[in-house]
């Protein structure tokens, strides 16, 4: 089998996936997602520095970095071409644009009956101060990202004021969730096909909880009830592989975020599995005639 792996560099993410996929007899090859180039009509579909994707059995997308709008959409165009024509996505295009969008997202938990924090999502100022003043203590977000940059939690009336006309003036979005108290610790759950491969509590003295924000990792087992919500998202959504957000609100857990392309080194340092090899075994089997 060849595999290509999309990515913005080739960091310890991509090499263990390479790894991982050559001790299984595959070929696996790096290509920058920034430099994609396609012909309409000609061949190759698409390609990467002259080297085609068109020719590889399946396409592992690990990140797709910030860009403007034309590069995030050019980029996506690129990957639904692929897949029409036989390439196998993992995650599929449809379901990296249902998680890599915040509201897109949270509309669907909400509909799918998935407990999730009240959420706001306007243009308008005058209509995230509603929402302010409606919550009392939320959490604004932008509507594209990950790793927790961007967010601020916000509780006193002026300075939602200021962060709002400063959003207003940046024609941004107004992604606003009403905060969940929920401790000191919040959970991700990694699926990969129908199971929950991995679980760690993050745990950090603030209320953000992202390794990549200073959170400390700790192994655990997820209750049947986090499992369950976790395999559910998943189904929802059509991802092949995610990291589901939990937190505990009261006595039940409530989904924050949902991640397509989830990075696991944190997760790593908390399990004897070996991710990346789940990840591998799950993208192979799936090309099994």
């Amino acid at each position: 089998m060849k595999i290509g792996i999309l990515a913005d560099r080739q960091g310890w993410h991509v090499e263990a996936l390479a790894k991982a996929l050559a001790r299984r007899g595959s070929e696996a090859d790096f290509f920058p997602i920034t430099r994609l180039s396609t012909r309409a009509p000609g061949h190759p579909l698409a390609s990467v520095i002259g080297r085609p994707l068109d020719t590889y059995d399946a396409l592992l997308v690990r990140t797709i970095p910030e860009g403007s709008l034309e590069q995030i959409i050019f980029r996506m165009d690129v990957l639904h071409r692929l897949e029409a024509a036989g390439v196998r996505i993992m995650n599929r295009p449809a379901t990296i644009e249902r998680t890599v969008d915040k509201y897109y997202t949270s509309s669907l938990l909400a509909s799918g009956g998935f407990p999730t924090p009240r959420t706001v999502v306007a243009e308008g100022f005058d209509e995230a101060m509603e929402a302010f003043r409606e919550f009392g203590d939320i959490v604004v977000k932008p509507l594209f990202g990950a790793g927790g940059r961007g967010m601020v939690r916000i509780s006193d009336a002026e300075i939602a004021y200021r962060t709002f006309r400063a959003l207003a003036l940046t024609r941004n979005i107004f992604y606003i969730q009403e905060f969940v108290p929920h401790g000191d610790y919040d959970l991700r759950g990694l699926v990969v096909g129908d199971r929950v491969v991995a679980a760690m509590r993050r745990r950090s003295a603030g209320w953000r909880h992202n390794v990549s924000q200073g959170a400390r990792p700790e192994a655990c087992l997820l209750d049947e009830e986090a499992i369950g919500l976790c395999l559910g998202v998943s189904k929802l959504l059509g991802t092949d592989y995610a990291g589901i957000d939990l937190l505990r609100a009261g006595d039940v857990w409530t989904v924050v975020e949902v991640n397509s392309i989830p990075g696991w080194s944190g997760l790593q340092r908390t399990t004897e599995i070996d991710i990346a090899a789940e990840i591998a075994d799950h993208l192979l089997t799936q090309l099994q005639p």
